[in-house]
């Protein structure tokens, strides 16, 4: 298969500050406008803004033609852009689920294929996007591995100013995030992206961004092309608040309101109904960073009442002035389970749409009745390559509730047994950015079990994968 090569996105113009005066009261020379930039990559496809492409000067790269084609000869904000990507990655997984489950040990290959067209005239943009997912020679396939060809994203978007702010309306199939993609996450550590039918509103104004959003979840399926439909009855709905605050420091909070008509956990099934209250806390001053997250859930889930909570802070120490330029880094995650069988509530937490890349890639972590504590250290040998090396450890809120797997798939015969130790593990990972086009990573986790892991049937397990990330 041929790589097409990597994302580029959203483009920008270089600001200057207002000129001072100089120190013999001459204004100083006029300073010279920074020409504009190719866009860079970024997470979504829809953010890129080619129309910087307008100027000849900045077609530098191949097919750049084809990356911005003028449909106004008075206005260059009216184009149509093409793009595609393509990820590759290799796995190896000695021992899925700690052997606890039917399956073996597994090595196979995930590939994404995506291609897109963006269409931007005046406030209006239309964008579509296809995805073709395989996984060959991968034994146990889940709906997230492969999808042989169906639309990823279609939507219509409008943009316009609105008083003193900006209005921003879409329509459609889409794909969106929030955060670090802690509890809602376009999926990318699998092969197949978490998208959403749906309409989505924000008003920006200052330091202000209010979000309104009413989604039905892509179901993933693979009988045949272009057979990916909306769960009707799986929902997710709510408003959001976001400011800057001390400064570009984030300050957001949310309301949502989860519904699956098939939920199913150890102690509770039926339709369920999880109101969900989230705020986050996140910046940097000096050396320091920290991304903070807390999120209550309420409702029931057939005649049982919801109870539970979550929690993730990630804070880190760079040293920018040493070579590498180490980061000491620390991250605490939690989230409850449930406690009592027999008490009419449900304490197990629900992740709602995770990103499984958030704690490893191996997906032997699961958020729910969890506490999860892994200090990391990462350097910077080149502006190009990131190492990374971290150790975690791992326990359960309640001995009541089961040990969980990604995203929250009970370990069996843990529920009710054992310790509160779960385990601890080793994670290693380099990222390599070989230039705007193609990027390289290579993760490896070895997770070694604890005794109530070992009594279920578990087994130590070790993780291996290789990605190759083109686009264009």
């Amino acid at each position: 298969m041929r790589a097409l090569p990597w994302l580029l996105s959203a483009a920008g113009l270089a600001g200057l500050s207002a000129p001072a005066m100089a120190e013999d009261g001459e204004p100083p020379a006029s300073p010279v406008e920074a020409p504009p930039a190719r866009p860079a990559i970024m997470m979504n496809r829809w953010q890129e803004d080619w129309s910087v492409l307008a100027d000849p000067a900045l077609r530098t790269q191949p097919f750049d033609g084809l990356k911005y084609i003028p449909l106004s000869a008075a206005d260059p904000k009216t184009f149509l852009s093409f793009g595609g990507s393509v990820r590759e990655r290799f796995e190896t997984n000695d021992a899925p689920g700690f052997h606890t489950i039917p399956g073996r040990a597994d090595s196979y290959v995930i590939s994404r294929l995506e291609a897109h067209a963006d269409l931007r005239s005046g406030p209006v943009q239309v964008f579509v996007q296809f995805q073709s997912d395989f996984a060959p020679g991968k034994r146990i396939k889940a709906p997230v591995d492969s999808d042989r060809l169906d639309l990823e994203q279609g939507f219509v978007a409008l943009t316009e100013p609105v008083g003193s702010g900006t209005l921003k309306l879409r329509l459609g199939r889409q794909q969106f995030a929030f955060d670090i993609q802690r509890f809602v996450s376009v999926r990318d550590g699998p092969n197949v992206r978490q998208s959403f039918d749906a309409a989505w509103a924000d008003y920006e104004i200052g330091p202000w961004r209010l979000i309104g959003y009413y989604t039905q979840p892509v179901v993933n399926r693979d009988d045949h092309p272009f057979d990916d439909t909306s769960s009707g009855g799986n929902r997710f709905y709510g408003v959001r608040v976001e400011r800057h605050v001390l400064g570009n420091n984030e300050l957001s909070a949310y309301w949502s309101r989860f519904t699956n008509d098939r939920a199913s956990f150890l102690v509770a099934t039926g339709h369920e109904r999880r109101d969900v209250w989230d705020v986050r806390f996140a910046g940097k001053t000096g050396r320091l960073d920290w991304d903070t997250e807390a999120m209550a859930q309420t409702g029931h889930v057939g005649p049982q009442r919801v109870h539970a909570w979550g929690m993730g802070s990630k804070a880190g120490y760079s040293f920018f002035a040493t070579p590498l330029k180490p980061r000491l880094g620390i991250q605490i995650d939690a989230a409850s389970g449930d406690r009592h069988r027999e008490d009419g509530t449900l304490g197990t937490f629900n992740p709602l749409f995770p990103n499984g890349i958030y704690l490893n890639l191996a997906g032997y972590t699961g958020y729910a009745n969890v506490l999860h504590v892994k200090p990391s250290v990462t350097v910077s040998p080149s502006s190009r390559l990131t190492l990374l090396g971290a150790v975690a450890a791992q326990w359960r809120v309640t001995t009541q509730d089961a040990v969980y797997t990604q995203p929250n798939v009970p370990v069996p015969r843990t529920s009710g047994t054992g310790r509160h130790w779960t385990g601890a593990y080793g994670q290693f990972r380099a990222d390599w950015k070989a230039n705007a086009n193609i990027a390289a990573a290579i993760e490896a986790v070895h997770y070694d079990v604890g005794s109530t892991l070992r009594s279920a049937g578990a087994s130590n397990s070790n993780y291996l994968g290789v990605e190759l990330k083109c686009s264009w």
